[in-house]
């Protein structure tokens, strides 16, 4: 049994549809786009998708990593202030690194559970594109001839002081401790990518894709912010980085470290992009009408090794079912992110997963890694992938930086 860690449970707490923006590569056509603006455009989709009005919500749940832009402290305010929510309804942004979605559905389900409110606004954010180039040591000024300390923020938050080594380097401990070959994780990569294309073909991703265009988000007795694309671009409609990579074409890639399975092919995406939920109690959704996607039955977080961070997945979800009382086999779909390749299939072999059950719509290997979004982002997916395959259980899942798991587990009311 799972010794350490915590679980929530949530006995009525469900999740109405859920919207995205387009996951578009580094530097592409979102990435002078401020993470805040970014959220406020997914809150106000959100709401409306849902006809759910700003008054109603009572609790503004927001994630984002990096800072995006000078006035990242007001981020999660200008959120739920610029959605619609009203000024007296306080907001929030957790951080759990690439875990932080999850945790947000976490969090609004103890706020729902513990009564403070019947509805709660989420969302999850992330330029990658806007990390800064940053320095932490000049505010006492510079010294003669002394070097500047400016550094890529992204590249240095991907390094673990602890451990002393990097986010790729825990990938390749757990290839080495698992036995996964540079083909495994090709071939892996591989099916990723031609599944996010399959479903980008049958229009499945479009269904929770909010279109990003120029517009003026308006606040009465506030200053109006907004997006405005650059260049030609009047819309941005369709998540850029999945492509059709066969194995052979991912092979010639050279990998990070010399003799290792990790390359540029198989590990996650930079992608910028933002992803929100409305999460309502029971009694909500019964007297507003509304029919939810899924019931957010559990969350479990632990903690592993920094150096194998990667596994942390593995004894999250199994804290998970040991909790419920349920078993592997009763979890018909998995979205696990997929921060790299091997990572991905050690928690798989960890587990003695059914890969088939797994990323069904292609992972973010094929459609990219949006820190603070991914949490929220997968959830939103997996919920509509049960409901589509009539699949009771869920459970969407990630590794997080530092050494730790989380995952969260959900259940179809339309299931027979």
């Amino acid at each position: 049994m799972t010794k350490s860690g915590f679980f929530s449970s949530f006995d009525d707490v469900w999740m109405l549809d859920g919207v995205r923006t387009p996951m578009v590569d580094y530097c592409g056509a979102l990435g002078h786009i401020s993470p805040t603006d970014l959220g406020i455009k997914v809150g106000r989709e959100v709401l409306a998708r849902n006809g759910v009005p700003g008054e109603h919500i009572g609790s503004v749940v927001t994630g984002n990593m990096a800072p995006g832009d000078f006035d990242q402290f007001f981020l999660p305010r200008h959120i739920g202030l610029y959605s619609g929510v009203p000024v007296e309804v306080p907001a929030i942004m957790a951080q759990r690194i690439c875990g932080t979605g999850f945790e947000l559905f976490r969090q609004a389900g103890e706020h729902i559970q513990g009564g403070a409110c019947e509805a709660a606004l989420v969302v999850g954010t992330e330029s990658m594109t806007r990390n800064p180039i940053a320095a932490f040591d000049h505010r006492t000024g510079f010294k003669l001839g002394a070097p500047v300390g400016f550094k890529d923020y992204m590249w240095e938050a991907l390094k673990d002081p602890a451990a002393g080594i990097n986010m790729i380097q825990t990938a390749e401990n757990l290839a080495k401790k698992y036995g996964i070959s540079r083909e495994d994780v090709d071939a892996f990569a591989s099916s990723s990518f031609a599944k996010a294309v399959a479903a980008q073909e049958a229009g499945f991703h479009a269904g929770e894709i909010v279109p990003v265009v120029t517009e003026k988000f308006e606040l009465a007795g506030y200053k109006a912010r907004g997006i405005r694309l650059q260049g030609k671009v009047t819309e941005v409609s369709a998540d850029t980085h999945a492509r059709i990579s066969p194995v052979e074409v991912l092979a010639k890639l050279k990998p990070v470290y010399e003799g290792g399975v990790q390359t540029g092919g198989n590990s996650s995406a930079l992608v910028d992009a933002a992803a929100a939920c409305v999460v309502v109690s029971g009694k909500y959704a019964k007297a507003q009408g509304k029919q939810p996607v899924a019931r957010v039955v559990a969350a479990a977080a632990v903690g592993v090794p920094p150096e194998i961070m990667g596994i942390g997945p593995a004894p999250a979800i199994r804290l998970l079912l040991e909790r419920t009382g349920l078993k592997l086999d009763d979890i018909g779909r998995f979205e696990i992110n997929e921060a790299q390749g091997a990572q991905t299939l050690a928690v798989g072999r960890e587990l003695g997963m059914d890969l088939s059950r797994l990323n069904v719509n292609g992972g973010a290997i094929a459609l990219g890694h949006p820190l603070a979004a991914t949490g929220v982002r997968l959830t939103i997916t997996l919920a509509r992938e049960m409901v589509r395959s009539n699949i009771r259980y869920g459970i969407s899942s990630a590794c997080v930086g530092g050494g730790q798991g989380i995952a969260l587990l959900i259940e179809n009311p339309l299931a027979v």
